[in-house]
């Protein structure tokens, strides 16, 4: 079972430790936590996380250039609007650590398509208009892809072992 404690009677029902009230408590609960993850509101902002180290390949060095400062453009825009709370691009190199001996390797070696060349934390209301603030970007055309994710407000994996903690408790 999967709300307290349960031992099967001799009718196959289960027999609850806890009251009856106390698991239709926590499932309202549980529904509620899903209502609130399913909202596109999200109290912590967005990280458009910019994928592709090779967009301006194909570009003249004037092309890129220009790109370059539409790009700076829409940042500034973005953060004088309050839109944009801090952004900045990532070094090509850098070290992986990994495994249960913690090995430290050179990295990250994804496809230049694949890897992570810079981000944006956004402090916007919605998951929507954080997509619409991704679509301007200006390195879109060149191949350049952008992901939006909501930021958690904290660790998923810690706040479901906390809640089931909670739910052990009654």
């Amino acid at each position: 079972m999967e709300f307290g404690r349960a031992t099967q009677t001799r009718n196959n029902c289960p027999k609850f430790d806890s009251s009856f009230v106390v698991v239709l408590k926590a499932r309202k609960i549980i529904n509620h936590q899903l209502e609130t993850n399913m909202n596109t509101q999200n109290q912590n902002g967005y990280m458009l996380l910019f994928r592709g180290n090779d967009w301006h390949k194909s570009l003249s060095p004037e092309e890129t250039q220009k790109v370059t400062d539409q790009w700076m453009a829409w940042f500034r825009r973005l953060t004088e609007q309050g839109k944009a709370v801090a952004g900045n691009p990532l070094e090509r190199e850098g070290k992986i650590v990994s495994g249960k001996n913690r090995v430290v390797s050179d990295g990250p070696f994804a496809e230049s398509k694949e890897a992570i060349a810079g981000y944006f934390l956004l402090d916007v209301a919605t998951l929507d208009e954080a997509v619409a603030i991704a679509q301007e970007c200006p390195g879109l055309p060149y191949g350049a892809r952008v992901e939006v994710r909501p930021v958690a407000g904290e660790c998923q994996l810690a706040s479901e072992l906390k809640r089931e903690a909670e739910f052990a408790v009654v």
